[in-house]
């Protein structure tokens, strides 16, 4: 999913920072007013399939509030960590391919693909239950290939407005008749046969679409598209978000919404062998010695608690009320001497798992905003001297204490269309900033700071959080800014609700990040394609130019044709002046010594389910 992280959490997908980050400790959390508190009982013949020990825990925190666990209806990257132990999508990837390799997950093999790309034939494995819900009545309930067609449709329903529609919107033959008709009658009827999402029986899942799609395999491992139960969504209706119910490892036991999460083992999950090929590094190497053979998952318990502030965080960790983080940026210098571990946490046994996220941060310009949207020239200008403003390299100094490397592309390394040579044409110049305001008519008044064209007051509000890494970007911000004239505040509000509101097009300017759901380009070219507004495109951008360069990559495999096309819709995005293109960050994963079988995946959302707790 693509997956919308805080912009200044230290690495992954918050991205996968990872697992990145980790955990509350017991005083630190905060019981609000509302609180979720839901606990299965299983019975002991239910009992029996997980091998997971209940006594074996991994406690981690996030560093930005999850919105609940419908995948359907948020983007959040907390969200779909949580989501993706919970349901599992049809293919996911090699714990230790690298680069990324597709393998299959419910699905018994790779699909069989005919019709030039067009068919995908899918087998389901039989014998794969969800975990008990109340929502089955008793039921030990079957996945079936139904359940995947049915998830499917939730995705493109009209009325749920997923941000993730964009995956599937407009691919599957005869769904958008359905669309249309959903619209028509004011419902979408899930009970209607579709020509490209057919279930000739209960395990065969036939998916049609309407042209090849060169990435489609990569679409049906995103972290999203865990199969979900009609049953489940009927029985807890708009609730859905809070009481998820899926068939992998784990299953949600305790929720208190933007505080703490805990998850325990499914009882009726399959498990299986772990039995992964290293790659020559050391590190895998170990890992295998670790982990080989264990019947998986070992771990019977994931407690997870949201620590906004990156001290909170780094001292649970050195108090081991946390066993494996992320180090936030602002304590790099204190962990790390250059790219290995200070002798005192060496000397504890922690280990140091190091990566560059395949991920970009940026700030986007809505395109729609009345005060800086537009296309006319002096809107264009305007925007172009507000990035001109913005210092990276302070950025990369101050706040990311040089645990990030300047992007210059929105496809990041590691990503198939990146290009390492390319460079941006926009950079921090507030001089020629200045030029430019002048010449468009942006003057400066009494005061010092500029009017726009006719004018009337320029005033900028560039929404951010609370945290410490926030507030060190808003003050590079309100230095480069000053340097120009421009007036700017910055509306303060936590991460979650910052994304919803930007969903809605409605935010002038905001931080975010964007790590790969699949590693190709089209995963980040999409967040700038018109159609997408409010999808993942939350600067609301609209190129007639970039679209059709857009609609033409996607109609090109993988190659050298195609990866000129990202880059020309780069140059289209920065002469258009509607990003300011941030960093790839470092993740610096710490783990203690009791935990095994960890190594950062560039994709997989949860890896719980692939490590093992020692006694300690």
């Amino acid at each position: 999913m693509a997956d919308l992280v805080r912009y200044a959490v230290s690495p992954r997908r918050a991205f996968q920072c990872l697992a990145s980050s980790f955990f509350q400790f017991n005083s630190f959390v905060v019981f609000a007013t509302c609180i979720f508190s839901l606990t299965f009982i299983c019975s002991p013949a239910q009992a029996a399939t997980n091998p997971a020990d209940p006594n074996k825990v991994i406690r981690i925190a996030f560093p930005g509030a999850d919105d609940g666990f419908d995948m359907v209806r948020t983007a959040n990257y907390y969200s779909a960590i949580v989501a993706s132990a919970i349901q599992e999508p049809l293919l996911t990837y090699d714990y230790l391919a690298r680069p990324a390799k597709l393998v299959p997950n419910t699905a018994e093999t790779m699909p069989i693909v005919s019709d030039g790309g067009k068919v995908y034939i899918f087998h389901i494995k039989k014998g794969i239950y969800f975990a008990p819900d109340p929502a089955f009545k008793g039921v030990k309930r079957e996945l079936t290939a139904q359940d995947y067609a049915y998830t499917f449709k939730r995705f493109l329903d009209p009325k749920n407005h997923s941000p993730s529609a964009s995956f599937l919107s407009g691919k599957i033959e005869g769904m958008d008749f359905e669309l249309k008709k959903a619209k028509q009658l004011g419902r979408f009827d899930y009970d209607a046969p579709v020509r490209g999402l057919e279930t000739p029986d209960r395990y065969t899942l036939r998916i049609t679409l309407k042209e090849p799609d060169y990435n489609f395999l990569y679409i049906m491992a995103y972290s999203g598209f865990g199969a979900v139960a009609r049953e489940v969504v009927d029985h807890y209706g708009a609730q859905v978000g809070q009481h998820p119910v899926g068939t992998g490892p784990y299953m949600l036991q305790t929720y208190v919404p933007r505080s703490k999460i805990v998850l325990v083992a499914n009882p009726n999950y399959q498990p299986f062998i772990w039995n992964f090929k290293p790659t020559d590094d050391a590190w895998d190497k170990q890992l295998v010695q670790d982990m080989q053979g264990k019947k998986m998952p070992q771990v019977g318990r994931i407690e997870i608690s949201v620590i906004e502030e990156a001290q909170s965080s780094w001292l649970a960790f050195q108090s081991k009320q946390l066993d494996m983080m992320s180090i936030p940026a602002s304590f790099a210098p204190v962990a790390l001497d250059g790219t290995v571990l200070k002798p005192d946490l060496a000397q504890q046994g922690i280990l140091l798992n190091r990566s560059i996220e395949p991920e970009v941060t940026y700030t986007f310009l809505n395109y729609k905003d009345p005060v800086i949207g537009g296309n006319s020239l002096e809107k264009i200008a305007l925007r172009r001297a507000i990035i001109m403003s913005y210092s990276t390299a302070d950025e990369l100094e101050i706040v990311r204490k040089k645990q990030a490397t300047k992007a210059e592309m929105i496809i990041p390394d590691g990503v198939v269309g990146h290009d390492p040579s390319y460079r941006s044409s926009v950079g921090y110049d507030p001089d020629l900033a200045n030029k430019l305001l002048d010449h468009f008519g942006y003057k400066r008044g009494s005061d010092g700071y500029r009017t726009l064209p006719d004018g009337k007051p320029l005033a900028l509000k560039i929404t951010t959080e609370a945290d410490s890494s926030s507030q060190q970007m808003s003050e590079i911000w309100q230095h480069g800014l000053d340097k120009i004239g421009i007036h700017v505040t910055f509306p303060v509000s936590n991460f979650a609700d910052n994304l919803k509101t930007a969903t809605q097009c409605k935010l002038m300017m905001w931080g975010g990040a964007w790590i790969a759901d699949y590693p190709e380009g089209d995963n980040f070219m999409q967040l700038l394609y018109g159609p997408n507004s409010g999808q993942g495109n939350h600067g609301c951008y609209a190129s007639p130019a970039f679209d059709a360069l857009y609609a033409k990559a996607k109609s090109l495999p993988p190659g050298a044709a195609r990866n000129q096309l990202y880059a020309q819709m780069n140059r289209q995005v920065e002469a258009d002046s509607v990003w300011l293109l941030g960093v790839s960050r470092v993740s610096n994963s710490v783990i203690r010594p009791w935990v095994k079988g960890y190594k950062r995946h560039p994709i997989l959302a949860s890896y719980w389910q692939y490590l093992d707790v020692e006694k300690h």
